[in-house]
Formats: C-alpha cells, sequence, structure tokens
C-alpha cells in the first residue's frame, strides 16, 4: 500500500507528511504536489516543501496543471470569462490543483467497476479548525473509489510544529494564516488590502480582470471602488496582515 500525501507546501500538510512518514515509512510514502506559478506561489513557500521533503528522503512528485508557470487565477479567470463555475468553485481551483490530480489518479492508480482501490490511501493535513471538511472530502473520494486519512485529526499527534524538526515554516505565516496564493479568489476583503500593499501589480490586475468579465473577485464589490479606502488605510499605517482576526482588523482600520 502507497499512502498518497496531498503535499500542498502549507504547514499543515508538511505536518501531515512528518506523521505520515512516521507511521508507515518514507518507503511506503508519495509526497504528491501541484506546483503553482512563482508569481503567486511565494519562492519561500517553494523552498520549504523541499526542505521537508529531503529531511523525509523522499522526491516531491508533481502533478501540474500544462504551462502552469504562466497560467495564474487571473490569467483562467480572463481565459475562461468568469471566477467560479456555477457550482460556486473557483474555477483555478479546478484547473491548477483538481483536474490534474484527477487526472495522475487515472493515469497512475485508476480504479474501475466502483471497486475501491488496494493500492493506495489519500492523505489530507486538515487540522482541528477544519473538521467540517473531512466527512465531505472522505465522501467525495470514496465515491471515486479511494480510501482517505486525515493525520492531524484522527491519530495521536508527534510533531505540533515542523520548527520541532529544525526547519523554520515560510515568513509568509507572520502575515497569513495559510499559503494560498497571491490574490486569493477565494480571500476576503482583508486579504485584498494585503495585496493592495504588498503586491501592486496583482491588485492592478485584478482590476483589470474584473473589468474585462464584468464579475468581482470580491462580494462587496470591485477592487477599484475599494482603492481610496485602502489608502487611507495604508497611509493610517494599518498593518497589511490576515493574523488579526477579522472582527478587530476591521474595528482597528476604521478607528
Amino acid at each position: 500500500m502507497q499512502y498518497v500525501v496531498c503535499y500542498s507546501g502549507g504547514h499543515s500538510s508538511a505536518l501531515a507528511a512528518v506523521e505520515t512518514v512516521r507511521r508507515f515509512g518514507n518507503e511506503n510514502v508519495i509526497l504528491l504536489n501541484h506546483d503553482i506559478s512563482s508569481k503567486v506561489e511565494s519562492i519561500k513557500i517553494k523552498k520549504f516543501k523541499n526542505q521537508v521533503a529531503e529531511y523525509l528522503q523522499l522526491p516531491i512528485t508533481y502533478a501540474n496543471c500544462e504551462g502552469f508557470e504562466q497560467k495564474t487565477p487571473l490569467s483562467l479567470c480572463l481565459e475562461h470569462g468568469r471566477v467560479k463555475f456555477r457550482s460556486g468553485h473557483e474555477i483555478c481551483t479546478y484547473f491548477l490543483k483538481t483536474q490534474p490530480f484527477y487526472q495522475w489518479l487515472e493515469e497512475n492508480y485508476p480504479v474501475y467497476d466502483g471497486q475501491m482501490s488496494e493500492e493506495i490511501v489519500l492523505i489530507y493535513g486538515f487540522d482541528e479548525n477544519e473538521i467540517h471538511r473531512v466527512a465531505r472530502r472522505r465522501r467525495h473520494l470514496e465515491s471515486m473509489g479511494y480510501d482517505t486519512l486525515y493525520p492531524l485529526v484522527e491519530w495521536p499527534r508527534t510533531i505540533n510544529n515542523i520548527e520541532e524538526i529544525g526547519i523554520s515554516r515560510p515568513r509568509v505565516y507572520f502575515e497569513s494564516k495559510h499559503a494560498n496564493c497571491i490574490g486569493c479568489l477565494k480571500a476576503g476583503k482583508q486579504h485584498w488590502y494585503k495585496v493592495y500593499c504588498c503586491h501592486r501589480d496583482i491588485f492592478e490586475e485584478a482590476k483589470m480582470v474584473e473589468e474585462q468579465i464584468c464579475f468581482s473577485v470580491l462580494k462587496c464589490g470591485y477592487l477599484k471602488d475599494l482603492e481610496v479606502e485602502f489608502e487611507k488605510m495604508r497611509q493610517a499605517r494599518v498593518p497589511a496582515t490576515e493574523n488579526m482576526d477579522s472582527y478587530w482588523f476591521w474595528k482597528y482600520a476604521r478607528q
């Protein structure tokens, strides 16, 4: 049996990888990653996932979208004329991660006639704050013929912070709670304020895409209409961070 860690490059997936190798041995583990354009995935994230893989003495297996280096979430919005599918799911997740993942499974570990795979188990790094996602993901993957495990919520923990193995998490975690793309289409207004302050080129690109496809990234309105507010916040030295609770962040911003 092979245990395939869905290895995003984030802190939780790194912990899940460590737990999986400690339980099953690295000879039985695959680290599966979807590489993302360096325009929106920090070089520090790429370095981090390589450091953890080296510690585990494992190569990273890639299931990438073709031409991924040129395909960012915003470029995909422009290409397809929308931000989300009718189902509400973001198109970037599908084209950059979901579709390549399904293709990799089909090519390497296909399942036929409604059977369950006896070759692999899929490992996810959902933590105690994401328990609501476990049942949904397990049900979905079982319908495709694959079992799943969730080390951070189902197993006794042997590691809680990656620093315990001598690796520092990327500095992006000092500003963000996650290692998602810069200009994440799932994120809210607080994230886009950070993009405005720290990644103005991506903010300007997002404004252009919104105008071209006549659709806003945020539910609260178009980014161009938030610029005056964001600039006042920047001049008032409101910190460009996502590590402050949203309620307190906006209360502070409005003072």
